[in-house]
């Protein structure tokens, strides 16, 4: 196997002209960059967001935009690898930090790409999709995926902000990516599913031939009942590290067909290193504080911070209390083109 490809520059200075006027270019002095032996050569750099150095920038957001001219209130966190002002966290994952005041309602949209929300502070907000009112606790992660209608509103008194994660790198790439706006919808006087057909996990509402089931039958996930689950994997665990995967309760698929949701409770004085994996990640800090080394860069993270990591990368983690936190990860996505891949350190 050749290992030193050609170069543009050997080639006649003639022929370069020529398949320049003719809209071609060579393969081989390009082959290495698409598609480099052994593991891909990511841009993505590790990312790490203090949450109370972006809080301040978040509030005054608040008090020089109104919701009505933002549609919605966001910061934007930037891959480092791509520079401030990039719509991407990694290659494949969108992150931004979202405030809603209260008496606020953010308008009703639809878009393609697929979000979720994570809970990061305040009471008394929720979300609206397709009719269904979700309350937005601390630490709930809540669904609002591409096609289905969706507004939020504030009914508190003290300001709200959540992480949104989206798959939106993805559309924007293949072209695909656009919304539509529309009145706010009519909710349903009931509470959501996670508090009635899916209150209890292994449980689900009896199957109705005339029924058709709805793709996304349940949208939020409460915290509270997720720390008590990881918490008790941990009781009966030898590790020092509980995961749970976020699933569709229904088929038992990731919850999204591109992102998928593991929380995280590392013990305190626990050590962790997963093995290499080729999707790219991000971190949300529930509770607790700790270290985690990403290829050699060290962040120090505490409650309601946000890093980040590129594909294959070397992590280590190392908690300082009892900390809990959730990975946003494109793990779905790659195994749906079939190459999805770990690899031992």
């Amino acid at each position: 196997m050749s290992q030193e490809l050609g170069t543009l520059e050997e080639l006649p200075e003639d022929y370069r002209s020529a398949m320049t006027e003719a809209g071609v270019a060579p393969l081989w002095p390009m082959m290495r960059n698409v598609l480099p032996h052994g593991s891909p050569n990511p841009v993505t750099k590790p990312g790490y967001w203090n949450y109370e150095a972006v809080r301040p920038l978040l509030l005054r957001a608040g008090e020089l935009t109104p919701v009505e001219k933002a549609e919605r209130r966001v910061l934007v966190l930037s891959d480092p690898g791509r520079g401030v002002g990039a719509m991407q966290a990694t290659s494949s994952i969108y992150l931004g930090l979202q405030l809603l005041l209260p008496g606020e309602t953010a308008p009703a949209h639809v878009h393609t790409p697929s979000a979720v929300r994570i809970m990061v502070e305040g009471q008394g907000a929720f979300t609206v999709v397709d009719g269904e009112k979700l309350p937005m606790e601390a630490g709930d992660l809540v669904l609002t995926p591409g096609g289905e209608w969706h507004d939020h509103g504030h009914e508190g008194d003290e300001p709200v902000v959540w992480l949104d994660a989206l798959d939106l790198p993805l559309f924007y790439y293949l072209e695909g990516s656009y919304a539509t706006e529309g009145p706010l919808q009519s909710r349903r006087n009931r509470p959501d599913a996670s508090q009635v057909e899916y209150l209890s996990a292994g449980l689900v509402p009896s199957r109705k031939r005339a029924t058709k089931a709805r793709r996304y039958p349940m949208m939020r996930y409460p915290w509270n009942r997720t720390e008590q689950a990881l918490i008790e994997m941990m009781n009966y665990g030898d590790e020092g590290l509980a995961e749970l995967d976020y699933i569709n309760p229904e088929t038992g698929a990731d919850v999204l067909p591109t992102l998928g949701f593991t929380a995280m409770h590392l013990q305190a004085g626990s050590k962790a290193s997963p093995p290499l994996r080729s999707s790219s990640c991000a971190f949300h800090v529930i509770k607790g504080s700790g270290k985690t080394e990403v290829n050699g860069v060290s962040f120090e993270w505490g409650p309601k911070d946000t890093f980040t990591a590129p594909v294959f990368a070397e992590l280590t983690h190392e908690a300082n209390t009892d900390a809990f936190l959730v990975r946003v990860h494109d793990r779905p996505l790659q195994e749906r083109l079939g190459y999805y891949e770990e690899r031992a350190r």
